[in-house]
């Protein structure tokens, strides 16, 4: 039995969603349809090339060697289809972004609009969650992390520097007097992340901020470490480009408590040149640029 061309572009859309009815939703057909043309596809190949269970289809490895070849051709259609139809045209499809909660959920959601206009077939996807996304489990298509890769067929950039202070609400720092020096935290309710739940060493700020200080109150979740500080409940260390959303959080000690880390854009080696990936990291890595006093404002 011949291949079907045709057949690969089902191929990826169930690789990527990991169900047929959302493959089939993005492919504008029923469900019925997709699953009879990847079983055409598995004919045609004599091989099996996703798992099925009722969590949905994973792919097997026929299925992951499968994948770089039809990626391969994804690409290579759309430099075909810019090159004679015109850029906009080319740049479609879904594109999942996973990203810390904070810079997804703060930073990047307000402005990704602006790439939905200029690209309208573009499927934008924000996974902002307090985690390491695996890019060859093809759990995002571009992934900011805190620290460069070292390992994996993976390609990053950094895209910026960002300092974090310690913040208190107006109304908490007026109820519990000044803070003169590091060593007064130890008095004070500090905010933080659940010791245990912290997926990254870059995350682990306080005790660069004092040996003395252990949180009392803690989530995994950055942006409900900043709503509880907002609310009064106590202190805690955020990124400046996040605390500057609430006028009423302010800094606590900022010339002795001054943090510093990175975010880097990292994507997969064998999807950096599709357009539809390109297209984003550029727009992220633009919009950052743009905003560069937001990551490290004048100390």
């Amino acid at each position: 039995m011949s291949l079907d061309w045709n057949d690969l572009r089902y191929f990826l859309s169930v690789a990527r969603t990991g169900r047929l009815t959302e493959a089939s939703r993005r492919l504008g057909t029923d469900h019925a349809t997709v699953s009879r043309r990847i079983k055409a596809l598995e004919r045609a190949l004599d091989a099996r090339l996703f798992e099925r269970s009722p969590r949905g289809y994973a792919l097997t490895d026929a299925g992951e060697r499968l994948l770089v070849h039809a990626e391969g051709m994804e690409s290579s259609a759309a430099h075909m289809q810019s090159e004679i139809a015109g850029e906009n045209l080319a740049v479609g499809g879904a594109v999942r972004i996973g990203a810390p909660d904070g810079f997804g959920t703060i930073f990047l959601a307000p402005r990704i609009g602006g790439l939905s206009r200029r690209y309208p077939e573009l499927d934008l996807q924000i996974v902002a969650m307090p985690r390491i996304f695996s890019l060859s489990k093809r759990e995002a298509d571009i992934a900011i992390g805190l620290a460069r890769p070292t390992e994996g067929r993976l390609v990053s950039r950094k895209l910026t520097d960002y300092r974090l202070h310690l913040y208190g609400s107006r109304s908490y720092l007026s109820r519990h007097g000044p803070i003169e020096s590091p060593g007064d935290l130890s008095r004070h309710v500090v905010i933080g992340y659940i010791p245990d739940l912290i997926y990254s060493p870059e995350l682990d700020y306080l005790p660069q901020v004092s040996s003395q200080i252990k949180p009392r109150l803690t989530s995994s979740n950055l942006v409900a470490q900043m709503r509880a500080a907002s609310a009064g409940a106590g202190l805690c260390v955020l990124p400046d480009f996040m605390a500057v959303e609430d006028s009423d959080l302010q800094p606590v000690l900022p010339a002795e408590i001054d943090l510093l880390r990175t975010f880097w854009l990292i994507l997969h080696a064998d999807l950096r040149d599709t357009a539809r990936v390109r297209a984003v990291a550029d727009f992220i890595t633009a919009e950052v640029e743009g905003a560069r006093e937001l990551f490290m404002p004048a100390t």
